[in-house]
């Protein structure tokens, strides 16, 4: 599965969208916050980790937090793309059947930890990273933040915490869409310039187009040659929403609950943009 080139991964990351969309009826799913970091979640799971270490739950295994827990559809798409739950659980999402939900459920294959909660996950991803470094474990811990969390006072308290014991194990992904709820970001509460906090903070800190496959295996390899005594954060710039022209940036799709004509011209739209690539 490792390796993609730039056309089978815009094959993979198209399949991850459908499944999502398979969650977008029937209770429906936070979509457009889903768009937005899915091409970052198919990235990791297609290109870096192991998947069969994490069926087995290896220790060595790399392990994700999701912090933006209500972004779970993305990584249900895609665990059920690399084949760590079937592909017919989406279909049971938000049903009696099954045990799929609205956030991050650890009794499901490949989910590591219970979020939703916002400002929480850097946290638990931090008590990770130390645990490995303890135990001589050799792996990463990715934690993928909401730019809305990074309101929460908990979040820059783990920034400190990471740094002071030199986490280089720990990779924050910072989903960078601009939205919060239904506000642009700058509008609520700035938070510019965050790769100049970050910086401040002793992290190593990268941007990337958080949507174009070449920048992200390019950020994703300066990370893994790059030998630091410090945590690293990549800064994703992102469109919430994107793949569907109608959905992309706009606060009224952050939430969707379909019908099936509905979900039928958002395949189409998906379609199209995949071939214009």
């Amino acid at each position: 599965m490792n390796n993609l080139n730039e056309q089978e991964f815009s094959g993979f990351l198209l399949s991850c969208k459908k499944n999502v969309l398979k969650m977008a009826k029937n209770g429906g799913c936070f979509i457009g916050s889903a768009f937005s970091c899915i091409d970052i979640l198919a990235y990791l799971y297609s290109n870096i980790f192991d998947i069969e270490k994490i069926k087995n739950k290896k220790k060595d295994r790399d392990i994700l937090i999701l912090s933006k827990g209500h972004a779970v559809a993305a990584l249900y798409g895609v665990l059920a793309q690399v084949g760590i739950i079937s592909k017919d659980r989406l279909e049971n999402y938000l049903t009696i059947k099954d045990d799929l939900y609205w956030h991050p459920n650890p009794n499901i294959p490949g989910i590591e930890f219970h979020t939703g909660s916002m400002g929480h996950g850097l946290s638990i991803g931090i008590g990770m990273a130390f645990a490995s470094k303890l135990n001589k474990i050799n792996n990463k811990i990715f934690v993928i933040l909401g730019d809305g969390e990074l309101n929460e006072g908990s979040v820059w308290e783990s920034v400190l915490i990471a740094n002071a014991y030199k986490l280089n194990n720990l990779v924050v992904i910072i989903d960078r869409n601009f939205r919060q709820a239904n506000l642009k970001t700058e509008e609520l509460i700035p938070l510019e310039s965050l790769q100049e906090k970050f910086s401040a903070f002793g992290w190593e800190t990268l941007l990337c187009d958080g949507h174009a496959i070449n920048e992200i295996q390019k950020t994703f390899e300066q990370i893994s040659k790059t030998v630091l005594d410090k945590p690293s954060v990549i800064i994703a710039n992102t469109v919430r929403g994107n793949g569907i022209p109608l959905m992309e940036d706009n606060s009224k799709y952050w939430f969707g609950n379909f019908n099936e004509k509905e979900l039928e011209e958002f395949h189409k739209m998906l379609d199209e943009g995949t071939r214009k690539k």
